[in-house]
């Protein structure tokens, strides 16, 4: 643990001895913001689908290649909701390489991501970097925090991410209005970067995938790719449109042919508002 962690957990009760599952991702992309508890957790989930490493990092990739994109098109304000542990290189990082004045809000609910995030981002505290406590289930309350509102202007174009988040969110809790809400709140020529998790692939493994994050207290809501796609109703597709996420304009189409649809596990796309 780092000195800053170690700071952070002397004030706030991080939960080391109990499976997280920010953390659990933060393993599965080869970070270090992770213990005991979160990699025997993994261990469990690849016990039951050996690919979800693949499938967590060709998600990760997909991230990294919608922003490269979007801020090489022009998109100088990105709003990551539900960003989980910064494990690097994270979307700030990506976005400020092409362009350095891009500004950037992350937003998670979780006190313990919170907590190690302060830590990880103290180093960006430049006023194009911030982070944001926002739960959202809650989507005015997250579009109307004092960081983004000190950030971002809502009145230009924002590039929204929602990168492995909407399979943390059920129906019961109003999935799709949640996104509608925050789409809704956003100027024309803004965009919309989804991944999110699928059972089509291999419904049996992601079975016993949810039965693991339920047993480490996490519920998790796997969609088909038709229920998927309602999230970017009324807005544009970009090319190719919902894909698996290691098919969305990979730099190398070879890296592409060598993740197959059952490893990636996930489905990826972006949509722009017009």
């Amino acid at each position: 643990m780092s000195e800053d962690e170690t700071a952070v957990d002397a004030v706030m009760d991080l939960q080391l001895d109990r499976a997280h599952s920010a953390r659990m991702y933060d393993y599965y992309l080869g970070g270090r913001t992770n213990f005991t508890a979160d990699r025997e957790a993994v261990g469990r989930v690849m016990a039951v689908f050996p690919a979800a490493l693949v499938a967590a990092r060709a998600n990760r990739e997909f991230m990294h290649r919608a922003t490269r994109f979007l801020a090489g098109s022009g998109m100088r304000q990105f709003l990551d909701i539900g960003t989980g542990i910064p494990t690097s290189p994270n979307l700030h990082e990506v976005a400020q390489r092409v362009a350095p004045e891009c500004r950037v809000v992350y937003t998670d609910n979780d006190p313990i991501v919170l907590a190690h995030a302060q830590a990880l981002l103290c180093s960006h505290a430049s006023g194009r970097t911030a982070y944001a406590e926002g739960d959202v289930t809650d989507p005015e309350a997250v579009l109307s925090t004092a960081a983004l509102r000190d950030t971002l202007d809502l009145d230009r174009p924002v590039a929204l991410s929602l990168n492995a988040l909407l399979h943390f969110v059920g129906d019961d809790q109003g999935a799709h209005k949640i996104v509608e809400h925050l789409k809704g709140a956003l100027a024309s020529g803004s965009t919309l970067a989804i991944s999110h998790a699928t059972w089509e692939f291999a419904p049996e493994a992601m079975e016993r995938v949810a039965e693991v994050y339920r047993s480490a207290g996490t519920r998790l809501h796997f969609r088909s790719r038709e229920e998927i796609s309602r999230f970017f109703d009324g807005w544009e597709l970009i090319e190719p449109g919902i894909v698996p996420s290691s098919k969305w304009r990979p730099d190398d189409p070879d890296d592409a042919a060598n993740v197959t649809d059952i490893e990636a596990a996930c489905f990826a796309g972006v949509a722009r508002k017009l």
